[in-house]
């Protein structure tokens, strides 16, 4: 019974990791078609969607299974729950990444903007949190987890700044209202993925320590 339980524990882990790839690979590529206007790619992202979705389903067949038969308790517990919580803001990011590549599509079929530095940090810094955040679920690295927290407020202030920016921008060139509005809506995508990167990131610290630290994840 306990060498099943614990092989149901493995298989969890597994699904959670194949889940976390193929969300990671979405986001890059959701980016890369943004800034290389690769319409190819974008409808890649679109197509991947739904076996990132039936992971998720997966997940929740595992961790509802393992509640129901085996009454896990402490760390087992905080795993199954903490895998639970990650899977949904893996299929959050997920999506995420599919809105970019959508609004990549569109903007495609237009003019480019001008060169914005600060939408590539935006967009570097929540690959960067999703990676870390991963990273931190694999290796169970509370000090990791912490570190994604850490930069949750930057790309807000990278949010606020390119919504700035872009409003200023079309108050002076009207004709590219509708690209700048669509620009707008990837920045708010990417501050999502942050988000749900310290999301992740909280629910490493929970299952490692036992701490439940939401909306106060850098204390």
């Amino acid at each position: 019974m306990e060498s099943r339980f614990h092989q149901e524990l493995d298989q969890l882990k597994l699904t959670i990791l194949k889940m976390a790839a193929l969300t990671e690979t979405a986001l890059e590529k959701g980016i890369h078609a943004l800034f290389e206007r690769d319409v190819e790619i974008a409808d890649e992202v679109i197509r991947g969607d739904r076996e990132i979705n039936l992971l998720e389903i997966d997940v929740d067949k595992y961790c509802l299974r393992l509640l129901a038969l085996d009454q896990p308790m402490a760390r087992d517990l905080r795993f199954i729950i903490g895998c639970m919580k990650i899977s949904v803001d893996l299929e959050r990011i997920a999506d995420q990444a599919v809105n970019v590549a959508e609004r990549a599509i569109v903007l495609s079929q237009s003019p480019p903007l001008p060169r914005n530095p600060l939408m590539i940090e935006l967009a570097e810094t929540a690959l960067d949190m999703v990676r870390c955040a991963i990273s931190a679920f694999v290796q169970e690295n509370v000090t990791q987890a912490r570190d994604v927290c850490q930069l949750d407020d930057n790309a807000d202030e990278l949010n606020v700044t390119v919504l700035k920016n872009l409003l200023n921008y079309m108050v002076k060139e009207v004709p590219a209202v509708e690209r700048s509005v669509q620009t707008i809506i990837v920045a708010r995508c990417l501050e999502r993925v942050a988000d749900q990167a310290t999301n992740i990131a909280e629910s490493v610290i929970f299952i490692v320590q036992g701490m439940n630290i939401k909306h106060h994840c850098d204390q």
